[in-house]
């Protein structure tokens, strides 16, 4: 199945848009995009997947062709997850699959914590769980312990006004460092250009370095669920050659669901266009039983 082009919605929250796809009666899978992409993120892997879903695939605020917000109240993951259900509501979507990639991940662990009725599955690719203290806290000390060269650009984005300075007018080669020929598979050249165009939006670099902004606000509050288990059935799909989310978040995963099982896929960050087919089969196959 094919994804629509983004339409828009005017919700209580702000102006949201979404892509949408496969066949409108069908069960609903809410597909959650990271940085520093879109919802045009999930189109080859929507290709792959049984068209019997219904897939919504909302663009996070401050990211795709969403508004555009001022103040890091906005950007807190528990916010980001009452945007995505305030779009959900009107259009008619009750109970679903949820899966989310990168701080999309972030925001539907945020999703099934403020409706845990809704969520019949739960999917997560390449982040943190958020209720994972130890496997988390293992993540920091690896860090610690060696070069943490390869996270400058959080701490980048973390700095007052500096991406809103450098960002603008130097969208293209910024977005190439992180969407670069990975491991000998070409990123998908349209979908680099899809999120240049995004990134020329106004604002865009401010409402994007947000999202690292709130982290500290956001982890404390991640501190207060650690003893938190997911009730619906879980799956994490692994990227195994990403730099930034190491093996040991994956560390006493078990811990944190009453019901999870992980694949790996020969795929760095961005395992949803890196490998998109491979993708579908595992979420074919975890929706399916």
């Amino acid at each position: 199945m094919s994804l629509s082009s983004p339409r828009s919605l005017n919700t209580p929250r702000g102006r949201f848009a979404y892509r949408e796809g496969g066949d409108p009666d069908g069960q609903p899978l809410v597909m959650i995009h990271g940085w520093p992409e879109s919802s045009y993120c999930w189109a080859a892997v929507a290709e792959h997947l049984d068209p019997r879903y219904r897939i919504i695939a909302p663009d996070l605020r401050g990211l795709g062709d969403s508004d555009r917000s001022d103040g890091l109240a906005h950007y807190r993951k528990q916010a980001l997850a009452g945007d995505v259900i305030s779009l959900l509501d009107p259009l008619g979507i009750e109970d679903f699959f949820l899966a989310g990639h990168d701080w999309g991940g972030v925001v539907a662990q945020e999703i099934a914590l403020a409706a845990p009725e809704r969520v019949r599955k739960l999917v997560i690719m390449n982040i943190a769980i958020i209720n994972n203290r130890k496997g988390n806290q293992e993540v920091i000390d690896t860090v610690r312990a060696g070069s943490a060269s390869v996270y400058w650009y959080q701490h980048f984005l973390q700095t007052p006004d500096l991406p809103e300075a450098m960002i603008p007018g130097n969208e293209e080669p910024w977005l190439r460092h992180f969407l670069r020929a990975a491991h000998g598979r070409t990123f998908p050249e349209e979908a680099l250009q899809e999120y240049v165009r995004m990134f020329r939006i106004p604002g865009t670099a401010g409402a994007s370095a947000n999202y690292y902004r709130t982290f500290r606000d956001d982890a404390k509050r991640w501190a207060s669920i650690a003893g938190h288990v997911w009730p619906m059935p879980g799956l994490y799909i692994y990227g195994n050659r990403d730099k930034v989310i190491l093996p040991q978040y994956l560390n006493h995963i078990e811990d944190c669901f009453e019901s999870i099982h992980v694949e790996e896929v020969d795929a760095g960050h961005f395992l949803q266009e890196e490998q998109p087919a491979e993708v579908a089969g595992h979420l074919d196959r975890f929706l399916a039983d």
